[in-house]
């Protein structure tokens, strides 16, 4: 008996997936930092690269975006003009209830995804992406198809809100970074369950550094126990195989470790001591267990930024101090420049700063903080001018974070002298 024409396309197509997925890379998880640009082939080539080459083959959730079909459109295009096939998955709860309740149950999307050898989760509001596909806590058949794709090989990217839902724990809504440092950390609000592809011991945030987010960092890491953090920033991405990592784009990652940290409760505030921060640009690697840093290939081309070897020259010459430690880029601006400065130690302030007289003068400002940086023995990084601008990669900066007063308000006007002579007129001068 001769096999039919269905069974020989049912086995050809089993041979295509199985090809496909053996050109993956096991459980690869591509976590980008948001904003990432249509044109950025470093990282939308490495997805596809992750995911099989030509053969990739990946299922779109836009769940999480305010206008998902728009959305899911462009990253379908985006994957197709690298090479791969691409599909939208039409999951998001601007269906009807009835409707969402059975796209999450529908065979023939469920075996849509699951013949996928890639995921990729757009930006949005993640929270939408948890209710949708992990509601109270609890994953839906659709969600189950995503982790088959992973467990089997497959790649799970996500950009934003995409990358936020990579780790058991997200922030679910937590815009104020300060307002977390003081205490702001509710289940349901603030943070909630993610779906932990990366695994239970790394913590992943985005924006990172466009958005100060070290301050939020700390707090979530501590208080879910966590000893590895990763924040990425925006417009690139870290490819994490197990317990390495690769940074991709057109900037970097912040790797946060805590295993030697140290928190004192009778302070009643948020506060830590002997964080060890590291700042990895594109083309670095990191192992997440041991925090063990190799810097790119261009970085390694120059030489190692030793602050204790007995021939150091720094750079920087002066010693500022941040009035904002938790602005746009900061805190990897204050490493470079303790790295590669004279200083020992940097600081800079986390705190909501009063600037005019609308205050009760001598009355305290709600708790602050300020951020120690320091050199330790273990301090070092590269430099490098060769993507076109002057960047750094820094391993291990020493971070103690304790709680302060500030004055508010923190200035005043100059009153005029009563008994002075009056200014010249223009005329007169």
């Amino acid at each position: 008996m001769h096999p039919s024409r269905s069974s020989i396309r049912r086995a050809l197509a089993l041979l295509a997936l199985t090809a496909a997925a053996s050109t993956a890379q096991a459980q690869t998880a591509i976590v980008i930092g948001g904003a990432l640009k249509f044109d950025n082939d470093a990282v939308w080539q490495r997805i596809v690269d992750e995911a099989g080459g030509r053969r990739a083959r990946f299922a779109v959730f836009a769940t999480a975006a305010a206008n998902p079909e728009r959305a899911a459109a462009q990253i379908v295009e985006a994957l197709r003009r690298r090479g791969a096939q691409a599909e939208a998955v039409p999951v998001t709860p601007r269906l009807a209830p009835d409707a969402l309740q059975a796209a999450v149950r529908d065979p023939a999307l469920l075996a849509r995804v699951r013949g996928a050898t890639g995921v990729f989760f757009s930006g949005g509001a993640q929270e939408l992406i948890v209710d949708t596909l992990q509601p109270q806590g609890r994953p839906t058949p659709m969600l189950e198809a995503i982790w088959e794709v992973y467990r089997r090989g497959g790649v799970v990217a996500g950009t934003s809100a995409g990358a936020a839902i990579m780790s058991r724990v997200m922030f679910r809504d937590a815009q104020d970074v300060l307002g977390v440092m003081q205490g702001g950390l509710r289940e349901g609000v603030e943070i909630d369950r993610g779906l932990g592809f990366v695994g239970p011991d790394l913590f992943i945030d985005q924006h990172f550094l466009k958005r100060g987010r070290i301050g939020r960092m700390l707090p979530l890491m501590l208080a879910k126990g966590y000893r590895a953090g990763l924040g990425v920033e925006e417009n690139s991405a870290a490819v994490i195989h197990a317990d390495q990592a690769e940074v991709i784009g057109a900037r970097g990652a912040l790797f946060v470790d805590l295993r030697e940290a140290r928190t004192d409760p009778r302070l009643g505030a948020f506060n830590l001591e002997n964080a060890r921060l590291s700042y990895l640009d594109r083309g670095d690697r990191i192992d997440l267990r041991t925090g063990a840093v190799t810097a790119s290939a261009e970085k390694r081309a120059s030489s190692v930024l030793d602050p204790g070897a007995s021939d150091f020259k720094p750079y920087f010459k002066d010693e500022p101090f941040y009035a904002d430690i938790v602005g746009d880029n900061t805190i990897v601006q204050a490493m470079a420049q303790l790295l590669d400065g004279p200083a020992a130690e940097l600081r800079g302030l986390a705190a909501r700063l009063k600037p005019g007289p609308d205050g009760a003068r001598g009355r305290d400002a709600p708790t602050a903080f300020e951020f120690r940086l320091y050199k330790g023995a273990d301090t070092r990084g590269w430099f490098t001018g060769a993507f076109g601008g002057e960047d750094y990669t820094v391993v291990n900066v020493h971070l103690d974070v304790r709680p302060v007063r500030v004055a508010s308000p923190l200035y005043e006007p100059i009153a005029p002298v009563l008994d002075a002579p009056p200014a010249p007129s223009a005329g007169e001068r």
